[in-house]
């Protein structure tokens, strides 16, 4: 994470000087020693953090995509008179393992139009969606399995 943080350092100045490199490295070396001593941050950790970050970058993606396909859906719903708003509590197990995880899907079925999460307790999620079949892959889905790949 040091070295992203670095990255983004760069990134953000806009040159590129051998004042900025130095000063981008003094800086990161302060944030290094406290980062390792209040959150065990080793280099292990920083491993761990770049092979999830493709994991991490396709789950913001895939949630993108499901927000907008989630957004189509609703306005359809609004606009055809058609089709009925059938709302529906369901209840859904989730094999996530840690807790941040379990936490992220939580927020990723409330951040889709259409479906709020109403509780999480323990792997069990209850959700109110407009129709049941909103909530069809989300117990084996797209976003489930790239936070699998995230806690491991």
């Amino acid at each position: 994470m040091l070295l992203f943080l670095y990255l983004i350092w760069l990134i953000l100045n806009g040159g590129l000087t051998l004042e900025i490199c130095l000063l981008g490295l003094g800086l990161i070396a302060l944030l290094a020693l406290p980062v390792r001593v209040l959150f065990g941050y080793g280099w292990r950790t920083e491993l761990r953090f770049w092979r999830s970050l493709p994991f991490f970058l396709a789950f913001i993606a895939v949630l993108l995509w499901k927000i907008l396909l989630a957004n189509l859906d609703v306005l359809q719903l609004i606009l055809n008179r058609e089709k009925k708003i059938q709302p529906v509590l369901v209840h859904c197990h989730t094999c996530l393992k840690t807790e941040f995880c379990r936490f992220l899907l939580a927020n990723c079925i409330t951040l889709t139009p259409g479906t709020i999460t109403v509780a999480m307790q323990d792997d069990q999620l209850t959700v109110h969606c407009l129709r049941k079949d909103m909530l069809e892959d989300t117990e084996h889905g797209v976003i489930v399995r790239l936070l699998q790949h995230l806690e491991a």
